[in-house]
């Protein structure tokens, strides 16, 4: 058997004053060491998809490839990225009210099922209706409904955002009419469509005060457990399957310890699934058994980036019955390496997010990870694919953070195991900041997904130590500068080593010889 072959039973570590000479990096894969599970990679359908779902369908069909196929190209690089769930937003109503609904943008409003008479018609949301089809055409098992406001017609001011910031916009004599609805939206898909939620989640970041630019309203943790104690009861009536996703917290921070600003909105974890707690719904059984929040605001500095992640694994460690998902992301934050505002289409963008999904996976544990627009009209670094802000037809454009994703998405499949990879300075704050980053995974079929990020300016050399049959047939998918999740010759180990692109992230698939 060959050197790189041989199981190291030890630690595996590479010498750093080496490294810079030869930059060769020594790597230790234990495929018997298991964390987390991997559920599921997503992305969002709102806002674009409500108006790009009605373009011209060889456009919006070509989006749809990129988004959810698990097709090759003839030289075998994937045609998309193989997202394998996808989050499909239930509009509050709000573009029925036009300018009158206090979202000055319409492509920020929504459609509503719920019309004022009470009957509800199927055929809003066509748009994102059209694209939930094609994700599930394409293979995607996994589905995710959010709300960001109840419907107008129930909330407080009739609008869909609040007025102070500082309750929830449902008066708790409409929390039963709230479970009704989402009740109904739930079983017209499953009944008449044959989308089958997995989960819904009602209260999408409930920590902001939502006074308007977009549909949202606040929720205090005691207003959450209330309404979802009647959300339950409605669901276990209706017999109803899909799962309350009761966190879906602004910051990840908010789910761990008490936060000065709104402490009634905070410490969620202990909130809601401590027995001792007056919110608790642990054992309701409509509540999923995971909390979720959003990666915004804690990704800089590099030592905030590492600290609040390893809280969330220091509270799963707490409560070992949950399991975590980073349920929505783009880049917000201005720091000094990098700013929210500006498209960019290149590799900076995809390394920044690159470290973030690392750092989620292998300190955080997160099961899931869900980017926020699929596809964006706006000049943010908020979008996979970007679009023109044209409501009937438009061009739309590709981004390196689309196949960046995709190193993950297309080759970390639902079931998938995170495995041990042993390296040195692994997860240190100085390798985070820009170093290699390393993270394995075993696939439900026993391949093994190799994901390498080298934040390095040159290219390095990677030695690995792996126990798999001799004859495994090795494949690398790179995306850097000049590649787009391209498919790289195949991959030889005959001296132990490899190179990695500088700037790059690279997977490496380790299957079965035919």
């Amino acid at each position: 058997m060959k050197n790189w072959l041989k199981i190291y039973f030890l630690c595996c570590a590479f010498n750093w004053a080496g490294a810079q000479q030869d930059l060769a990096i020594e790597v230790c894969i234990n495929k018997n060491i298991h964390f987390q599970t991997i559920y599921n990679f997503a992305a969002s359908d709102a806002w674009a998809a409500q108006y790009t779902g009605l373009w011209p369908n060889e456009k919006k069909e070509e989006m749809a490839e990129w988004l959810f196929s698990l097709e090759n190209n003839s030289d075998g690089s994937p045609k998309g990225i193989g997202l394998s769930a996808w989050r499909f937003n239930i509009g509050a109503g709000s573009t029925a009210q036009g300018d009158e609904s206090g979202i000055p943008d319409p492509w920020r409003r929504a459609e509503g099922f719920l019309q004022d008479d009470g009957s509800y018609d199927w055929h809003k949301q066509a748009g994102q209706q059209w694209f939930l089809q094609a994700a599930k055409e394409s293979g995607v098992k996994q589905f995710i409904a959010f709300v960001n406001s109840p419907p107008i017609q129930l909330t407080r001011n009739n609008k869909a955002h609040s007025d102070d910031g500082l309750a929830a916009n449902l008066s708790q004599e409409k929390y039963m009419d709230y479970a009704n609805f989402l009740a109904k939206v739930l079983k017209h898909f499953k009944d008449s469509l044959a989308i089958d939620f997995d989960y819904i989640s009602p209260f999408n970041e409930p920590q902001w005060e939502w006074k308007g630019g977009q549909e949202g309203s606040p929720w205090n943790n005691n207003e959450l457990a209330n309404a979802t104690r009647v959300i339950d009861s409605v669901f276990a009536q209706q017999k109803i399957d899909s799962k309350i996703e009761i966190t879906e917290a602004g910051q990840i921070d908010y789910l761990t310890g008490e936060k000065e600003k709104h402490p009634n909105r905070s410490d969620q974890i202990a909130s809601f699934f401590s027995p001792e707690s007056p919110n608790y719904v642990g054992d309701l059984k409509s509540v999923a058994p995971k909390i979720a929040a959003h990666s915004y605001f804690t990704t800089w500095d590099i030592s905030k980036l590492k600290k609040e992640r390893e809280r969330i694994a220091e509270k799963l460690l707490e409560y070992p019955s949950l399991e975590y998902w980073m349920s929505e992301y783009c880049i917000l934050e201005n720091n000094e390496e990098i700013t929210g505002k500006g498209k960019d289409f290149g590799m900076p963008t995809a390394l920044y997010v690159a470290r973030l999904i690392h750092s989620d996976l292998t300190i955080a544990n997160a099961s899931a990870w869900h980017w926020w627009l699929s596809m964006s009209p706006y000049d943010f670094k908020d979008g996979l694919i970007y679009v023109e802000k044209d409501s009937e037809d438009g061009n739309f454009y590709g981004s390196k953070l689309l196949w960046t994703l995709g190193n993950y998405s297309r080759f970390i499949r639902p079931g998938a195991k995170r495995i041990s990879v042993a390296y040195d300075n692994y997860n240190t704050e100085e390798n985070l900041r820009d170093g290699v980053l390393l993270s394995a995974y075993k696939n439900a079929d026993d391949s093994l997904v190799l994901v390498v990020l080298n934040q390095w300016d040159t290219a390095m050399n990677l030695k690995l130590n792996l126990d798999i049959p001799s004859n495994s047939k090795i494949e690398s998918y790179v995306t850097s500068e000049s590649y787009n999740l391209s498919k790289m010759p195949n991959a030889q180990f005959g001296n132990s080593k490899i190179q990695v692109l500088g700037k790059s992230l690279t997977t490496f698939v380790f299957n079965k010889a035919d």
